[in-house]
């Protein structure tokens, strides 16, 4: 029997095998940019009535002043804050830790009130 099994031919493959050859893409050219998009920096124009600001009686309207009278720094206030990496102790890997364990302060405290 074990004879006759190795006598037998091979069954072939339905489908031959095939190597596969990858290649990578040619690098996609480089977009061209658009025109620069000079945005405004406040969100109102100037001479604009600033409702809710003039909150004392008997008070002439508080009027939007044009951009370029008002401070450079505050354009860059909503900005996130980047602290420099100064190793380890260093105040980005206080604040780092600080904010870490906040949040898992909060996570716990979430925790606590499901029963």
């Amino acid at each position: 029997m074990f004879l006759h099994a190795c006598t037998r031919p091979l069954r072939r493959l339905a489908t031959p095998c095939r190597t596969v050859v990858r290649a990578y893409a040619a690098p996609a050219p480089p977009k061209a940019k658009p025109a620069a998009f000079v945005a405004p920096k406040s969100s109102c124009a100037a001479d604009t009535i600033l409702e809710g600001l003039n909150y004392l009686k008997d008070q002439p309207p508080i009027l939007a002043k044009p951009d370029e009278e008002y401070p450079d720094w505050l354009w860059t206030v909503m900005e996130n804050k980047v602290l420099p990496d100064d190793g380890p102790g260093g105040k980005k890997e206080r604040y780092e830790r600080r904010l870490d364990n906040k949040k898992k302060l909060r996570e716990h405290n979430f925790m606590l009130t499901q029963k």
